[in-house]
């Protein structure tokens, strides 16, 4: 990632979290030197490790970072992640951001290893969505890739994905597909969110690149992925869990997308200890 937008988005977290000072940590610090241990409090996949570093940066004092885990180990309860030594008040003023950013995307990585641990003797690949949360998308999105999923389109701006209020604005698949072929360049592939067999059948017909299966039926699913093979790209979407994954799995798709692996993940408990 870009070490300015890294620079400006912990900014922005430091701003958010101590607007204009931390009250309590400003009237009890002395600027002196002290070591703070990072340890986890149960059993998870780790993520978000590798931006302790440049989290530090921000304050502009010295400080020395010791990272025993890294990110995509599975760390265990009472394990040491990492320990930091700045000025204290650093150490204050970092410790909620680090620690939770590293308790939401290791959520998501541990989450994200287990989905795909289910499916790993079939061909589909898990993939994320854009249900991230505003402002944190990027590091969601690298947990997901920590925890062995695959990135979908990190926005708007880099893929094309003709979904059902697109095919309604523009009065159906076939004049989306010729308005987006139109204008973006003749590299970029197009993806076409479908509801039924014949949506299905009409998006290839027209050209689309990738196809998602959105709330489809696992019988239906193989059905498509049977009658047009190596014609397209084959997606599923929609009310996927752990319950149901194996099931998509064996359809024939090649990606599962899961909202899930985000908006489902849950905080692992980290916390970070002064000596």
């Amino acid at each position: 990632m870009n070490p300015v937008f890294l620079e400006k988005i912990f900014e922005f977290y430091m701003l958010e979290d101590a607007y204009f000072s931390d009250l309590t940590t400003d009237a009890i610090s002395k600027k002196a030197t002290k070591k703070a241990v990072i340890k986890a409090k149960e059993d998870f996949v780790l993520a978000g490790s590798v931006f302790i570093e440049p989290l530090f940066k921000i304050l502009k004092e010295p400080f020395t970072l010791n990272l025993f885990k890294k990110d995509g180990d599975f760390v265990l309860n009472g394990e040491i992640i990492a320990e930091v030594s700045s000025k204290d008040y650093a150490l204050l003023y970092l410790e909620r951001i680090s620690l939770n950013m590293m308790q939401r995307m290791s959520g998501i990585a541990t989450k994200t290893r287990t989905i795909t641990e289910l499916i790993k003797d079939y061909k589909a690949k898990i993939v994320d969505t854009r249900k991230t949360t505003p402002g944190f998308r990027f590091f969601e999105k690298y947990a997901v890739r920590t925890g062995g999923g695959i990135n979908h389109r990190m926005g708007l701006f880099d893929a094309v994905l003709i979904k059902d209020n697109h095919i309604k604005d523009a009065n159906g698949i076939k004049s989306a597909i010729e308005s987006v072929r139109n204008s973006v360049p003749f590299t970029t592939k197009i993806e076409v969110e479908c509801e039924n067999y014949d949506m299905v059948k009409e998006a290839i017909e027209f050209g689309a690149d990738i196809v998602m299966l959105d709330n489809m039926s696992v019988e239906d699913m193989k059905k498509i992925t049977d009658n047009f093979k190596d014609r397209a790209i084959f997606e599923a979407s929609g009310n996927i869990d752990e319950n149901n994954i194996v099931d998509v799995a064996k359809s024939g798709v090649d990606y599962i997308s899961m909202g899930a692996l985000t908006h489902h993940a849950v905080w692992v408990d980290i916390n970070m200890k002064m000596e």
